[in-house]
């Protein structure tokens, strides 16, 4: 006798055997029960997750006759007689089966639908059931659109679709429609381990779940690979030979990999991912496990009652789970979610590169790079260099090892709000008035709406914001608006003069302050002192030789921000004048109008 696949050995024949669409089971069950049948029936949802099973249950419903022949409509079919075990076999007369893929023509339908005026010769009902309905043709959908809204009464049909987005809206309105789900993958763990024990399979726990997440909800795929594994394994399922036959990581690389992007060791990260290389294990996969690994970290980060019951020892709890806690304990939330958002990305990214395996290790020193700072250190005015030379020094390295970014900025709302009550007539800059008046502090993280220690413990910098701050920011926000306008500074030299801060101005020697490493660079600082000093010359100042020295550190005014606060004042203002309008307000009023949110928009004309 051959060989029977478990995917068909294993089909559910009732309604009871069906597993993981308990939504549409108890629909059609109670239907069933009280004999409140449609006429037509759409059942949507992926590959391999029981549309033709449950077409075939129904028409056994329909037909069933009982083991004494006496039997009517129910939903609990015998499978013993003459209707059940032909419909099982395929050679029931009265139910019929269409291939829309291959029969879409609107001669196979015509073709079809003649027999629907002939009454069923052996069963209850006749049951015409079409798979794939979405490739039929729109004249072939025509055609049959009489039919299936007012079919005989002895005539049902059953429609399956993976893409129900393509059928026509017309024969959708003729239609029951239930959508399947895709399978869990505790579920397909638990039906697959069900199998296997009547099978008398031996098999690993952590073999299963592998098969379970490569079915990707589909019953049928899970099968089917449980049988491929079957035969790898010479009867057996081991984890070792299913990770091998799938071609999947093992998960100890990317936990590895995780908590080393955690310490910031980019050691161990590239000396990880040329151990994948060597192994042969795919580039793409590792991402997508990183990607499983970090969504269920950030599920657990969010809710802290799982994250307990995930630390619980049970031996029927996934080994991986207390790895994957542990690790939603270290990392923090946001980089979490970092994370996340690049290996998304860096997968899309494997195929251009020549080399998927140099893809990947520069995805994942792309995770180290952008690795937020948990510190900043703001150095002394005048510490980070000598008078007179020039500071280009990135900043220092944090304690495991990986370079630290710019901290968040640490709002200054008490000098802001200071300032804001002091008299602005003399200003000659329209946008510092906007900016005080506005006394709106600048958008932060959480992490860096606390000044860090390191910042708190050298008070020169910040006293000498706070006194002379609004002076120095005036005359700087002046100056970089007359650069700007003139067309003086350009590209990354304009960005660093528009994002930093004047912090200390002694005769020729000026200090800046800025956030981000990457506008601290000797080009940038060389063009935008020639700039300066040439922007004073023309002006007459006949200042001496300027010398700049930029420091890495949190800002609280910038000629940006001061844009930004305007562009916010100016768009309110907006947005209030239309408001306030009175034809406006009788259109609303009395015509029912209303004013769709976010179209109003201000154009603003950039001062700097």
């Amino acid at each position: 006798m051959s060989y029977l696949v478990l995917a068909r050995k294993y089909r559910p024949k009732n309604f009871l055997q069906m597993v993981g669409q308990s939504h549409v089971v108890q629909a059609l069950s109670n239907a069933l029960t009280t004999q409140r049948l449609h006429h037509a029936y759409l059942f949507t949802g992926t590959r391999g997750v029981g549309k033709t099973t449950i077409s075939r249950i129904l028409a056994k419903s329909l037909n069933c006759v009982g083991t004494d022949g006496q039997g009517g409509i129910t939903a609990t079919p015998c499978g013993l007689c003459m209707a059940c075990t032909d419909i099982d076999s395929g050679r029931f007369v009265d139910y019929t089966e269409l291939d829309a893929a291959s029969n879409r023509g609107v001669d196979e339908i015509a073709q079809l639908l003649e027999q629907a005026v002939y009454k069923p010769v052996v069963g209850r009902f006749k049951v015409f059931m079409i798979d794939e309905v979405h490739m039929l043709t729109n004249t072939a959908f025509n055609a049959m659109l009489k039919t299936l809204e007012e079919p005989p009464e002895y005539l049902k049909f059953v429609l399956a679709t993976t893409d129900p987005q393509k059928v026509p809206a017309t024969v959708l309105s003729r239609c029951l429609q239930f959508n399947l789900r895709p399978m869990a993958p505790e579920t397909i763990l638990e039906h697959l381990g069900h199998v296997l024990g009547i099978e008398n399979v031996p098999s690993e726990p952590q073999a299963l779940r592998l098969l379970a997440r490569a079915a990707r909800g589909s019953m049928r795929d899970a099968l089917s690979l449980t049988d491929q594994a079957i035969a790898f394994g010479s009867g057996t399922l081991g984890e070792a030979s299913v990770r091998l036959m799938l071609g999947s990581v093992d998960r100890s690389y990317v936990f590895k990999l995780l908590d080393a992007l955690a310490r910031g060791d980019g050691k161990t990260v590239v000396e990880t991912s040329e151990a994948l290389r060597i192994n042969g294990l795919s580039a793409a996969s590792t991402l997508e496990e990183m990607t499983t690994v970090l969504q269920r970290m950030a599920v657990l980060q969010a809710v802290p009652d799982m994250m307990a019951k995930s630390l619980e020892s049970d031996d029927d709890i996934d080994p991986e789970a207390t790895e994957t806690a542990r690790l939603a304990q270290t990392l923090p939330p946001d980089e979490t979610q970092l994370l996340y958002s690049l290996c998304l990305h860096g997968r899309g990214e494997l195929g251009l590169a020549p080399d998927e395996y140099a893809a990947l290790t520069m995805v994942l020193l792309r995770l180290l790079a952008f690795k937020p700072a948990r510190s900043v250190a703001v150095p002394k005015v005048g510490s980070a260099a000598e008078p007179g030379k020039k500071s280009h020094s990135p900043p220092e390295p944090d304690r495991a090892g990986a370079p630290s970014a710019p901290g968040s900025a640490v709002t200054a709302a008490t000098t802001v709000a200071e300032d804001a009550e002091k008299p602005e007539a003399g200003s000659k800059n329209p946008e510092v008035a906007a900016f005080k008046v506005s006394n709106q502090p600048v958008a932060q993280s959480n992490r860096a709406r606390a000044a860090p220690e390191s910042i708190a413990s050298e008070p020169q910098p910040a006293k000498l914001a706070t006194l002379a701050g609004a002076e120095l920011d005036d005359l700087w926000a002046g100056l970089v608006s007359r650069l700007v306008a003139t067309d003086a500074v350009k590209t990354m030299t304009r960005e660093l003069a528009l994002q930093s801060q004047l912090v200390a101005k002694a005769a020729a020697n000026w200090t800046l302050r800025v956030e981000s490493p990457s506008l601290n660079s000797p080009a940038n600082i060389d063009k935008l002192q020639i700039a300066i000093q040439a922007e004073h010359t023309s002006s007459g100042h006949g200042v001496p030789v300027i010398e700049l020295t930029v420091e890495i550190g949190p800002v609280t005014d910038t000629p940006v921000r001061r844009n930004q606060a305007l562009a916010q004042a100016q768009q309110a203002q907006a947005e209030a004048l239309m408001h306030n309008d009175p034809f406006i307000q009788e259109m609303v009023r009395d015509w029912g109008g209303k004013i769709v949110p976010g179209s109003i928009k201000h154009t603003v004309r950039a001062a700097v």
